[in-house]
């Protein structure tokens, strides 16, 4: 079982930055993928950018060259830097943990909020 918890939401103005972080309790293994997605209001969850134990990256198009997702393998924790921050970019943030390809198991944190004002 693994556990999730992130930190660092908060209130910034438009162009500001926030780093958020997400530290995992129980095993984390070399195959797992950890990420980040958001959801905001009345919006489906989507992608922010993920992360493999190699240092693999992918983005979301709409964070690409703002946004960097890096990974701490020794201390379980993934982190999220958000530059140039944009009022689009407000939502709840979730940590993920995938786990497996044919039939990933995926783990969520509770979310942190972050909003953008203009």
């Amino acid at each position: 079982q693994v556990q999730l918890v992130e930190s660092g939401g908060g209130l910034v103005q438009a162009g500001g930055s926030l780093r958020l972080s997400c530290a995992a309790s129980g095993r984390i293994f070399s195959i797992d993928v950890m990420g980040w997605y958001r959801q905001a209001p009345g919006k489906q969850r989507e992608l922010v950018a993920t992360i493999t134990s190699d240092g693999s990256t992918n983005y979301a198009d709409s964070v690409k060259g703002r946004f960097t997702i890096s990974r701490d393998n020794a201390k379980n924790t993934v982190y999220l830097q958000m530059n140039s921050l944009k009022p689009e970019d407000t939502a709840v943030y979730y940590c993920n943990v995938r786990r497996g390809v044919l039939e990933p198991r995926n783990y969520w944190g509770q979310g942190t909020q972050v909003t953008v004002s203009s």
